[in-house]
């Protein structure tokens, strides 16, 4: 008989303790298979499974049975039943003690009565970082470097490209993690097509022609780590079709996908500094793991080495450094949450200054990191942190590039140069 495995420690666990210290309801928020169900256990008492089809109808019949049980109460997946949300908010405006309730969700209804503010603070999950795999013990502390105090940097490890290429195709939901290679592929596949046959017809989005969206999703994985425009993957979806589907049709796919928060992008950076100006606003195009993107495009860990990159949407620089950088996009974003700060990308209109991703304190004090795909850097690799080094002053509290080396360290210029398998909370 197969035995469930230990829960596997995440870098959420911190954040939903503290909040359940202060606050009456958390939700837990983030796409199906990230493993928000078993974060929510390992802190809660009692759990009502709403994907279970003998809960759901008891609900239905008596809905305050979602209130009662040991607390944490943990209400999961509570989108399948909109009202849970009413609910808890109305239990916790009759008694707002610490700790009543956990929510998880995997998708956002479009409407739910209340908003919840002030009652039910929403907390993202992603899929898990190299540090949450075991792939390798940090040794460079984000928190540390949005601190300010520019620490002392170093490190050494063994993880190696190959290494990288494997965890970018393997991804980080922890349920298709002990699995072999095929039977990943198999499972990533699976995940596409619950996406396009279930969920998103469960949210009441009519996919008409799966084929259609099984392509803009493609030509949208072949865009990660770039700006391209939102026309520009529509075409490539439907490169040599004379009748390309209107902006009607795909609109509701991509807001439908960022519902159940498969679509993940970067919204760029709009600082309040007059000096910074002339920026562009469109985001940068990732995928909830870089894993679904290698996996719509039918590349694997051999494909992704050889520099094979499909033809769907012209793009500067190899589908590997962006998926690296996907990849470094993932892990930078849950380590900022747990130190409370925003993750955004920087680009002036041109693309003559461009920064991959900047950590923005709630001071507005940043942190800038440059992604390259290499073991070394150059002086070329960090003009545009210290040039935004030089426009920030004070604001700019470190500048960081993000590597596949084996050594972190500072350059003589202050910049850190920090592998990704040493990069933690």
């Amino acid at each position: 008989m197969a035995t469930t495995p230990p829960y596997r420690a995440r870098v959420v666990d911190a954040e939903v303790g503290d909040l359940l210290g202060g606050l009456a309801a958390i939700s837990i928020e983030g796409p199906k298979g990230v493993g928000k169900t078993s974060t929510a256990q390992a802190h809660g008492g009692t759990i009502h499974r709403l994907d279970d089809p003998a809960v759901h109808e008891l609900v239905l019949a008596r809905p305050e049975h979602l209130l009662t049980g040991d607390a944490p109460v943990v209400v999961d997946e509570w989108q399948r039943y909109p009202a849970s949300w009413d609910l808890v908010r109305r239990a916790v405006d009759r008694d707002n003690s610490p700790g009543r309730f956990i929510l998880t969700g995997s998708a956002t209804p479009r409407a739910h009565t209340h908003s919840g503010a002030g009652r039910i603070v929403a907390i993202r999950m992603r899929p898990m970082t190299l540090p949450e795999r075991g792939v390798a013990e940090p040794a460079v502390s984000m928190a540390r470097l949005l601190s300010g105090e520019q620490p002392d940097v170093d490190g050494s490890t063994t993880v190696a490209i190959e290494d990288y290429v494997h965890e970018i195709v393997a991804g980080g939901f922890p349920g298709m993690r002990h699995l072999n290679d095929r039977a990943q592929r198999s499972a990533l596949d699976g995940y596409v097509d619950r996406i396009i046959d279930t969920d998103l017809p469960e949210l009441g989005t009519a996919i008409r022609r799966p084929e259609t969206l099984r392509r803009w999703l493609r030509a949208y994985a072949a865009a990660t780590a770039t700006t391209a425009s939102y026309d520009r993957v529509r075409d490539a979806a439907t490169s040599g079709e004379d009748a390309k589907p209107a902006k009607t049709t795909t609109i509701p796919y991509r807001d439908a996908l960022e519902r159940i928060w498969i679509l993940d992008p970067l919204m760029a950076w709009a600082p309040t500094n007059n000096r910074l100006s002339r920026l562009v606003a469109a985001p940068k195009h990732h995928l909830a793991d870089p894993a679904l993107a290698a996996r719509l495009l039918g590349i694997d860990a051999a494909a992704l080495l050889r520099g094979d990159r499909p033809d769907v949407v012209q793009r500067d620089g190899s589908l590997l450094g962006a998926l690296f950088e996907s990849l470094v996009t993932l892990s930078v974003r849950v380590f900022g949450q747990a130190a409370e700060a925003r993750v955004l990308h920087f680009r002036t209109k041109g693309g003559e200054r461009e920064i991959d991703l900047v950590a923005v304190r709630g001071d507005e004090r940043v942190v800038a990191i440059e992604v390259k795909l290499s073991q070394t850097v150059a002086d070329a690799d960090v003009r545009h942190l210290l040039w935004l080094r030089e426009q920030l002053g004070d604001d700019f509290l470190d500048g960081v590039v993000v590597t596949t080396g084996q050594h972190a360290y500072r350059r003589r210029d202050g910049i850190a140069v920090v592998p990704l398998a040493l990069l933690g909370p």
